[in-house]
């Protein structure tokens, strides 16, 4: 295929991203990559198995399991826990069946044996589904040898040795090594086992490869030699982030293909840990994927336990109903790589728990076939045991959710301000805390998918720091408020385009009701805010601070000037002041009236009234690195303000409860996750704290009616009451997990 004018077009592309959209420049890329599958046609259908699996189980054998694994150990272990899915090391780094493809390595060990085999064998006939995984990222020194073209190679023009293996070689991602060679693994696995998919594992390179086969592909598709700068504003880097990831989607068209040719009713799935911070358009990857794998196995650093449930939402954004797979380990996750290791009981349950609560399908995963340390086996078989008997309430068919946070991956793509990558991962999950303990239900919605069918369901959105928005997501996010929805945004948010080029006023100036003067003061020390407080009639927004005469401010302020007219605001700027030496710690300027906040109600079509609060600081990313309560009940209080209905659903109570709404076929279900723990925001978890009563009350459509609730933790049958359309229950205690399963009429 030839494209005379890809050159220029990449290339003009790079230098004024905004001469385009997105898409467009996607579509050219793509076409420019010339490489199988690069021009993608229709999707080919999901395999029918696709949303049978509910638990699943991994295997990932180690080289020397074939000398010395037990096979009926994990039979048997499989059919304990009921898990109806498997996954089973194939090939790649090790061979662990009698491969005939030269340079595909066999396990020293295994001999005259076919462990790959004798494991599906095993499984089939426990009526599992089966995915044979893969792994494309190393190799060995015959390989090397016989095809250096094959090797990653450095900046420095250097073949790379592994960083941790180092008798092994690292393999470019984006060439011959997986365009041919792998591809030739999957279709023998293919042919020899039939099984119902292959797993890709680190199968997107690691890192940016200057081979020579790089060098020339990104050549010819944009004209630049490969970039040496990590700047996205960089032309050549821009080019590279999408010419990249094209790619990438040709060798998963290009693998898929192969494998469906020989079993129609299978496809490829490779490995997909990213969501908001993945280096590949979740957009993309929700189209093409039938079912994808969140591989965020377990905490890791400063993480509390809803980091499982938020990469659910993240993956739910763009693939929608389709099947969502939670990855989790058994063992600790932390940067030295305990492989073999084993985390509390405690630890392992309550994030696993929470991804089921938040729509992810269990898959539990074992590394090495020997069991050194057994105590995870039991919290696992009894968790499984449970999600089997409880099948029909965890088989969603949709949340019920009516808020929604909207992340955004061309921000960190595209936005090369200093720290704004950190910044907008604060800012989000300074709004996922705050909503935690707001108890609110809420989703996560893609900045790309903003049109009026993938927002039917939210009543509000928040934008937490989302810089670079397009002037089309800013048209849209403008019918949504004119359709009657809500919008709370924080700070920077639309203040670069889609391509991360800087605007000189917000994209959504118009909707927000004010203008950027051009300075963004920070970092701010020994700052205030002022609590407006009309004692005639109390503002929504300072529900619970009323004593507070004043609260800390954050620590970045965009300077603005209102455009429209607003009431008297009930936030106001209250300026720095010398926090040493002590004698100096007063302010000349105790009160101003510059707005902290500014609400507007914005009359739409049809009668509908759109609400839109824009707080210009940085409320949410503070409130995710000090956790002042202040800021969460601001934060909680303006999606209050800007939803302007009821609840779905309310949990009164003590503790800290990661709060879920579902629609099942023939029932509700509410999902409590008890996070209540001074181990929350770092593991391991040492011990599960219950928490006393909650109050349920939950609203059912008009014309649906509850014939049964049932606590399915508790395995128990509460009293319940239905008040109009209200059902109110009330739940004795939640140790880690508990669900409220409404059977309806």
């Amino acid at each position: 295929m030839s494209h005379p004018n890809r050159r220029d077009f990449l290339k003009t592309t790079a230098v004024a991203g905004a001469a385009v959209t997105f898409g467009e420049f996607s579509l050219r890329a793509a076409q420019a990559a010339e490489v199988p599958g690069a021009s993608s046609g229709a999707i080919p259908p999901a395999p029918s198995w696709i949303d049978k699996p509910m638990r699943w189980a991994q295997l990932t054998l180690v080289e020397d399991d074939p000398g010395k694994f037990d096979l009926n150990f994990w039979l048997d272990y499989f059919a304990r826990t009921k898990s109806d899915a498997v996954c089973l090391s194939g090939g790649g780094c090790v061979a662990y069946y009698p491969t005939t493809i030269p340079f595909h390595h066999r396990s020293a060990w295994l001999g005259d044996r076919d462990v790959l085999g004798e494991l599906i064998a095993g499984c089939r006939k426990l009526g599992m589904v089966i995915v044979a995984r893969t792994d494309p990222h190393a190799t060995y020194d015959d390989a090397e040898a016989a095809h250096p073209e094959w090797i990653h190679v450095n900046a420095d023009g250097q073949r790379r040795r592994h960083w941790a293996s180092p008798e092994m070689w690292v393999t470019c991602g984006l060439g011959p090594y997986n365009f041919e060679f792998m591809t030739e693994v999957k279709r023998e696995i293919a042919t020899r086992y039939r099984p119902d998919g292959i797993f890709i594992n680190r199968w997107d390179g690691s890192g940016q490869c200057h081979c020579e086969h790089c060098k020339k592909n990104f050549r010819a598709a944009s004209g630049f030699e490969l970039p040496r700068s990590n700047n996205p504003q960089d032309p050549a880097r821009r080019a590279y982030i999408l010419w990249r990831q094209e790619r990438l989607f040709a060798l998963w068209r290009t693998w898929d293909d192969a494998v469906r040719a020989i079993n129609p009713d299978s496809c490829v799935i490779p490995n997909g840990g990213g969501g908001a911070t993945s280096s590949l358009d979740m957009k993309r990857i929700g189209e093409l994927a039938p079912t994808l794998m969140a591989d965020h196995q377990a905490r890791r650093g400063v993480m509390p336990p809803w980091g499982n449930g938020k990469r659910g939402k993240e993956f739910r954004a763009t693939l929608g109903n389709k099947p969502i797979v939670g990855i989790f380990s058994v063992g600790l996750e932390e940067p030295y790589r305990w492989k073999d290791s084993v985390q509390h009981p405690a630890e392992i349950r309550l994030w696993a728990i929470d991804g089921i609560a938040n729509g992810l399908r269990p898959w539990f995963t074992k590394f090495a076939g020997s069991v050194n340390d057994p105590r995870w086996l039991k919290p696992v078989e009894e968790l499984y045991r449970w999600c089997a008997a409880n099948e029909k309430y965890l088989r969603n068919e949709r949340p019920l959710a009516r808020v929604a946070i909207v992340y955004s991956q061309q921000s960190m793509w595209f936005h090369a301000a200093d720290g704004a990558r950190a910044k907008m991962d604060d800012a989000a999950d300074g709004w996922y805390h705050a909503l935690i303990e707001a108890r609110v239900p809420f989703e996560m919605v893609h900045d790309r998918l903003l049109d009026a069918e993938h927002l039917a369901a939210f009543k509000t959105l928040i934008l937490p720091n989302i810089v670079a928005l397009s002037d089309a997501q800013c048209a849209q996010l403008r019918a949504f408020v004119a359709r009657g929805g809500g919008l709370v945004a924080t700070s920077e948010t639309s203040l670069w385009d889609e391509w991360g080029v800087k605007r000189k006023d917000f994209g959504l100036a118009a909707l927000f009701g004010v203008s950027f003067t051009g300075k963004i003061e920070g970092p701010m020390r020994n700052a205030y805010v002022g609590l407006e407080h009309d004692v005639a009639r109390p503002h929504p927004l300072l529900l619970g601070l009323e004593d507070a005469p004043r609260i800390i401010h954050g620590v970045s302020r965009v300077e603005v000037k209102a455009t429209e007219k607003f009431p008297a605001p009930p936030l106001t700027h209250i300026p720095s002041y010398p926090d040493l030496p002590m004698e100096k710690v007063f302010t000349p300027t105790p009160r101003t009236d510059i707005p902290q906040v500014f609400l507007r109600e914005i009359a739409g079509a049809g009668g509908a009234t759109g609400r839109v609060a824009y707080f210009p600081w940085d409320i949410d990313r503070t409130f995710w690195e000090v956790l002042s309560p202040d800021h969460g009940k601001l934060l909680a209080n303006a999606v209050a303000w800007a939803t302007n209905e009821p609840a779905p659903v309310t949990v009164a109570g003590v503790g800290v409860l990661d709060v879920t709404l579902w629609r099942q076929k023939y029932s509700f279900t509410v999902h409590l996750v008890n996070l209540t723990n001074p181990m929350m925001m770092k593991g391991p978890i040492r011990e599960t704290i219950p928490v006393g009563e909650q109050r349920v009350r939950v609203r059912l459509p008009a014309n649906v009616q509850a014939k049964a609730v049932r606590l399915l933790v508790a395995d128990s049958a509460p009293v319940f009451r239905m008040n109009g359309e209200w059902l109110d229950v009330t739940v004795p205690s939640v140790a880690e997990h508990e669900v409220v399963a409404v059977d309806l009429v």
